[in-house]
């Protein structure tokens, strides 16, 4: 655990780019050969508005990466912080409890938020306006939420008291998470069910893309699934009855186009509709 809290405590700008250019790579190949669904569009040109996204999210946190520098430093100097105020513990315990407690506030509080504050899910819905959800669709995310995402991250570095070596290794794990469980890939159904009771699974994360309210608003979390279970956010869809995108944005040329997904945030608010049909 030494040699890994180091590694990441000065991890190179080129390694972190092989995690998410690797980690692309690999799950773009693996949907090939293991497909949930056969999507009748072409990869590449459904990648393009992705990858634009993917770009402008790692550019904008490139340049505020300073910030979590700062914040990291002065709550290590200063002993502040969740995990800093707990006695003594096994470097593997520490780093672990710090990964769990970022996700909680850089991603599933971060998107709980996001869904429940209408600037913010108008903002968000360009993440969930993809009708065809893959591993490209990890990081499309308005410019604006690169920002809001950010700051909740940020915030949970002060309140948790992370030194850079655990931010790093949860960024790691958030960027793998997110490609996993984006990735049209077809996993067994009892393997998939099992993994959701610890961590955030295919099936599961994909249930929170259906068109349609009350799964649109649920499994919010990212790396660990007990925190949908601990707040009442879990719910389960058969995979089979998955719809992507918004009911309320239909329309899958603009919901493709870069310039049309720009302008999304200041669309008139619409909230997609409550489903007659709901399973827990």
């Amino acid at each position: 655990m030494e040699n890994i809290v180091s590694y990441f405590n000065t991890i190179p700008s080129s390694h972190r780019s092989l995690i998410l250019v690797g980690g692309l790579t690999f799950f773009w190949l693996l949907e090939g050969g293991l497909p949930l669904f056969k999507f009748k569009y072409k990869k590449w040109k459904h990648a393009i508005p992705n990858l634009f996204f993917t770009l402008t999210t790692v550019v904008i946190n490139f340049a505020l990466a300073f910030l979590l520098l700062r914040v990291s430093d002065w709550v290590v100097v200063h002993n502040f912080g969740i995990i800093n105020w707990l006695p003594k513990l096994p470097l593997g315990l520490y780093v672990f409890l710090g990964v769990v407690l970022l996700d909680f506030f850089g991603a599933y509080l971060a998107h709980y938020v996001e869904h429940k504050v209408k600037p913010l899910w108008m903002v968000h819905l360009v993440h969930h306006t993809d009708h065809n959800v893959d591993t490209t669709t990890a990081n499309r995310h308005h410019p604006i939420e690169s920002f809001i995402r950010f700051f909740f991250t940020l915030l949970g570095v002060f309140l948790v008291g992370t030194p850079i070596a655990i931010i790093m290794i949860y960024q790691a794990l958030s960027l793998i998470f997110t490609q996993f469980t984006h990735a049209n890939i077809k996993m067994p159904k009892r393997l998939d069910k099992i993994l959701s009771y610890v961590i955030v699974s295919p099936d599961m994360h994909k249930i929170h893309h259906h068109y349609r309210l009350p799964y649109t608003d649920s499994n919010f979390g990212n790396i660990f699934s007990f925190w949908d279970r601990l707040f009442g956010t879990y719910r389960y869809l058969d995979r089979e009855k998955l719809v992507y995108g918004v009911d309320v944005f239909p329309d899958e040329v603009k919901n493709s186009n870069i310039k049309d997904l720009l302008k999304q945030p200041f669309q008139r608010y619409e909230k997609s509709t409550l489903s007659s049909k709901i399973h827990n």
